[in-house]
């Protein structure tokens, strides 16, 4: 057992929040196995993090990045507003780097994904607790290789929109914006990321987690 927990009177109070009911399970089921852990809200939805902790007062959130009805980065954003005492550890299957930069700056503590072992992820959740931050290195070294999104915000709207397919017309339907105005920014956006055309654009793009929001 973690020092840290062992100086721990009560147990820590924890949130979980994730889309997957099975991966949300898990984690509760795995998390419950330590004596200083004790899960006190579930939730599936990225819009229920705030209300849920306000009725349950946790003392760590773990949510998922990628949720319905508000993302997790959203999500830790308001959480850390509404509740500036519980902390937030980001555990998501997708280590995108953009995500550590965007998550970090919401207000999170900690950044790992799923697939951490049990252990490491409860002292994960003792060393957030204690107010320490945690990130997963291998994600760290990605996110200063890869550095902030070239793109403007406009440019990644257009990316955003074009990931559901459609035509040059299509999308600049969608965004109430000239034709003209959409193929500058979607080869603005080609050459940013290297691209050699819009399909890889927006690969690249969510490779990197740049494409993450609304």
């Amino acid at each position: 057992m973690s020092g840290l927990g062992d100086e721990q009177p009560n147990p820590i109070r924890l949130l979980l929040a994730d889309d997957q009911a099975l991966v949300r399970g898990a984690l509760a089921a795995l998390l419950a196995l330590e004596e200083d852990l004790t899960v006190v809200a579930e939730v599936g939805r990225g819009d229920e993090v705030v209300p849920e902790a306000r009725r349950t007062a946790p003392d760590v959130a773990l949510l998922d990045v990628e949720m319905p009805g508000l993302d997790g980065i959203a999500a830790a954003a308001a959480l850390r507003a509404a509740l500036p005492a519980c902390r937030v550890l980001m555990v998501t299957t997708f280590g995108r780097p953009g995500y550590l930069r965007r998550a970090m700056e919401a207000g999170a503590s900690g950044f790992v994904v799923k697939d951490t072992p049990a252990r490491q992820l409860a002292d994960a959740v003792r060393r957030v607790h204690a107010g320490l931050r945690v990130v997963d290195p291998t994600l760290a070294a990605e996110t200063l290789a890869a550095g902030v999104s070239p793109l403007t915000e406009r440019e990644t709207e257009v990316l955003r929109t074009a990931r559901s397919g459609g035509t040059v017309a299509d999308l600049a339907g969608a965004l109430h914006l000239s034709e003209g105005t959409i193929r500058n920014h979607l080869s603005a956006a080609i050459g940013k990321t290297g691209a050699r055309n819009r399909a890889e654009a927006i690969r690249i793009a969510e490779q990197n987690g740049w494409l993450l929001g609304e």
